[in-house]
């Protein structure tokens, strides 16, 4: 029996040695994803980033405070193979919209106001259009976590059917009362943006009232939710809340080969966990007989497949599917 465990161990300590311990962000990753041939393509992202300021994106804390769970019943609903809520409601700008968090923690407000956003339009039938701002969940919410270091999605929408958001869009656009305030930082080499470092992380401060020029006040420009609850983790659950009541926010560790992603499906091949990662979940599909969620990420369209991702679905890869959030307006 000694023996046997003995030769366990030795096997399990030979595998270890021969997957290479491949540094992030390197040449050397890409390579060895793309030569597994699995369901993904890598490629380079962060051309020009301290691997601090990536470590700093993933700003969701995970196994968070939990909200009611909401149990959706199918009736008569059959589910469609692949899903886009972008065509499903071709009406809502929103559902298009890739945002950039900058150097900042602020995933977890990101994923919130962005689906947020999609479903105000969604349940008005495309009557009420607007961008609910990340600043305001970021920089006002503080049950939420730690701002720009990190914060819990559940507690994000909780904040919405308590205090509301008021509307704002990306840095420098002067769209709605509180626009994001933190500039995206340039990612490769030779673009216009300044580069991508792990300084700042500084949450800007609450400001209770909007920026100049813009017609309504603070308080009359706040959006509420009705209700705020968790989707079961089971596939079925979350495909018919996605294709009853629009877009969810997700949460899942990130790991160090997630950074390479360009198309194709991710699961998890190489590399370290990163850290805690929130972002929005739009529909579903299947590519090359492999089932994935579509989720559209805020790390700018220079990222993965224009901002967007998808990821292996059903298997809770990486925790992907154990913290759905999501909710009704008011």
């Amino acid at each position: 029996m000694r023996c046997l465990t003995l030769l366990y161990l030795a096997s399990a300590l030979a595998a270890c040695w021969a997957r290479p311990r491949l540094r992030a962000l390197s040449h050397e990753m890409v390579n060895y994803i793309n030569k597994a041939n699995t369901t993904w393509k890598a490629g380079h992202n962060f051309g020009n980033v301290d691997y601090s300021y990536v470590k700093q994106l993933c700003g969701t804390m995970l196994k968070g405070p939990k909200l009611p769970v909401m149990v959706q019943y199918a009736g008569d609903i059959t589910l469609p193979k692949n899903f886009d809520p972008r065509e499903q409601w071709p009406n809502c700008p929103t559902l298009k919209e890739i945002r950039d968090q900058g150097s900042c923690g602020s995933c977890w407000a990101f994923g919130a106001a962005e689906a947020i956003s999609d479903r105000i339009c969604i349940h008005s039938n495309a009557k009420v259009s607007v961008e609910i701002s990340s600043e305001d969940l970021l920089t006002c919410c503080t049950d939420c976590g730690m701002g720009c270091n990190g914060g819990y999605p559940s507690a994000a929408w909780d904040f919405w059917t308590t205090q509301g958001l008021v509307t704002g869009g990306l840095y420098n656009s002067h769209i709605g009362c509180r626009p994001y305030t933190i500039e995206p930082c340039e990612h490769h080499v030779n673009g216009s943006r300044p580069p991508c470092t792990g300084e700042g992380g500084d949450t800007p401060s609450c400001e209770t009232k909007c920026e100049p020029g813009y017609s309504v006040s603070y308080t009359q420009d706040k959006h509420f939710g009705k209700q705020a609850y968790n989707v079961p983790a089971e596939e079925k659950q979350i495909m018919q809340e996605l294709y009853k009541n629009g877009p969810v926010e997700g949460a899942f560790t990130v790991f160090e080969d997630f950074l390479q992603y360009k198309s194709g499906v991710y699961k998890h091949i190489t590399g370290e966990a990163v850290g805690g990662h929130a972002i929005k979940i739009l529909g579903w599909g299947e590519e090359n007989g492999t089932p994935y969620w579509l989720a559209a990420n805020s790390w700018n369209t220079d990222w993965g497949d224009n901002g967007y991702f998808k990821i292996l679905r059903g298997e809770d890869h990486c925790g992907i599917e154990s913290e759905i959030v999501a909710g009704i307006p008011k």
